[in-house]
């Protein structure tokens, strides 16, 4: 009679669907049930996710075997220490609990195809000496939430095509094809919204089809293979006519969900919109599709937000404090990502180490008129610069428009003091008279009398004298 009756492993459900993801963490029982007394030199229970392809192809007399392995990870914990002597177990069951917490890294979800499967399991060992070791293993289904770019999953998609016809036809023919979104979840419905323009001499019949696409990968070769998941016909097109044409397609219930994250392993959806045309080339547009996990659909329904309130940006393992959301805040949906309505704009946070910038001192800047040129102005700016003043040590950078100072040296200087203390800086005057009278004849009615002498128009400095040129 053998000594172990029962050895078997279990762990507890976080959903209805019994799935796990990223960070989540595994809490589980090894039980082993025993006839009699034995001795064990090792127990231990690791979780662990790979990802294997394997397939082979004839060519003629020889045989070619493409296989690929990836691993994603692998955590291992002892429930009877590794280096203690041999532990005698009475018999009896022996219930031990074990708790992993899966790494938050972008790992693709469960997969089982013809040539490949993504598994993530877990697997409970039990070593005894002059035995053959005892194992219990136990899948878990893993859903990935990684996404490449969530927000754009939910933009519409438009595309355009357009197709001359050939020998056995005239004439051209349009076509526009709109979809509402690119990822569903199964049993959603996909909303399109196409327009025809036949201005041929054929008929021709608007079709939609969902197709999924299985590639695997290993040793620089790839095998795929391609299923027509849904598809749907519209009614006929006569000739030089325009049709506008709508199409509620929908997703499968029990179709699986996309994988692009796996470098050997991947599972694509698309979109065709097309015009078949008999005896000709299909005019066609490709829209690409992804399936999400039952569980994303409250989020990809837009009823609520994959990232937390107030968060800029997709989720982060990082220690650091999520970035401030720049102004103006991005057109996100809803109210995610929006400081309080009251105050639209968030200043940057501040922290103790900020060297403070030196404005100088009050009043040495007075504020001054614009200048005048014509019909246009140059405005000065009211604020201070932000990189404070040219004598600051803290001064760095250009100042536009630069600063123009004016330098006054005093008649006699204190003793035992330099000539230059009493220098201050003014900021530059500007004369708002123009440099000549003004001319206000009119032109049309001027008489043949002498100009104006030059004194009259550009005095001298000293009334009364002119200086020799």
């Amino acid at each position: 009679m053998p000594a172990v009756s029962s050895f078997t492993i279990s762990c507890e459900a976080l959903n209805v669907d019994q799935t796990f993801s990223e960070g989540d963490t595994i809490i589980g029982q090894v039980i082993l049930s025993l006839s009699k007394a034995t001795k064990a030199k090792r127990l231990f229970v690791k979780a662990k996710g790979d990802a294997n392809v394997h397939w082979t192809e004839e060519r003629g007399d020889t045989t070619h075997t493409y296989s690929a392995h990836r691993r994603y990870f692998k955590l291992k914990q002892f429930l009877i220490p590794e280096d203690s002597e041999e532990t005698v177990l009475p018999e009896g069951n022996h219930v031990y609990n074990f708790s992993f917490r899966i790494p938050s890294e972008n790992m693709p979800s469960s997969f089982r195809g013809t040539h490949g499967i993504i598994v993530y399991k877990l697997e409970a060992k039990l070593s005894r000496s002059w035995r053959i070791d005892s194992t219990a293993q136990k899948e878990f289904k893993f859903v990935s939430k990684s996404f490449s770019n969530f927000r754009t999953l939910l933009n519409e998609q438009t595309g355009s095509t357009e197709k001359r016809m050939g020998l056995f036809s005239k004439g051209q023919v349009h076509l526009d094809a709109t979809v509402n979104k690119t990822a569903y979840t199964p049993g959603e419905t996909m909303h399109i919204f196409a327009k025809v323009d036949n201005a041929s001499s054929r008929n021709m019949t608007p079709k939609f089809s969902l197709i999924r696409t299985f590639k695997f990968f290993a040793n620089g070769k790839s095998k795929s293979t391609m299923k027509t998941v849904e598809k749907m016909v519209d009614k006929v097109i006569t000739p030089h006519t325009q049709q506008e044409v709508k199409c509620a397609l929908k997703i499968p219930t029990d179709e699986m969900p996309s994988i692009e994250n796996c470098d050997i392993i991947s599972v694509t959806h698309q979109l065709k919109v097309y015009l078949d045309i008999s005896f000709a080339f299909d005019p066609e547009i490709a829209f690409p599709v992804v399936i999400a996990h039952p569980m994303f659909g409250a989020q990809l329904n837009g009823s609520l937000d994959p990232y937390p309130a107030g968060v800029y940006g997709g989720p982060t393992n990082s220690d650091f404090p999520p970035p401030v959301a720049p102004y103006p805040a991005p057109p996100y949906p809803g109210s995610h990502g929006y400081p309080d309505a009251k105050s639209p704009y968030v200043p940057p946070p501040t922290y103790p180490t900020d060297p403070q910038v030196y404005s100088g001192p009050p009043g040495a800047y007075p504020y001054q008129p614009p200048p005048t040129f014509r019909a246009h102005t140059n405005p000065v700016p009211l604020e201070p610069s932000p990189y404070g003043s040219p004598f600051s040590s803290s001064f760095s950078g250009l100042q536009y428009p630069p600063p123009v100072l004016a330098f006054s040296m005093p008649t006699s200087s204190p003793p035992n003091q330099p000539a230059f203390a009493s220098v201050s800086p003014s900021a530059p005057s500007f004369n708002l008279n123009p440099s000549a009278p003004e001319m206000n004849a009119d032109f049309l009615s001027q008489t043949n009398d002498a100009p104006p002498a030059y004194t009259l128009l550009f005095p001298t400095s000293t009334p009364g004298k002119s200086e020799d040129i």
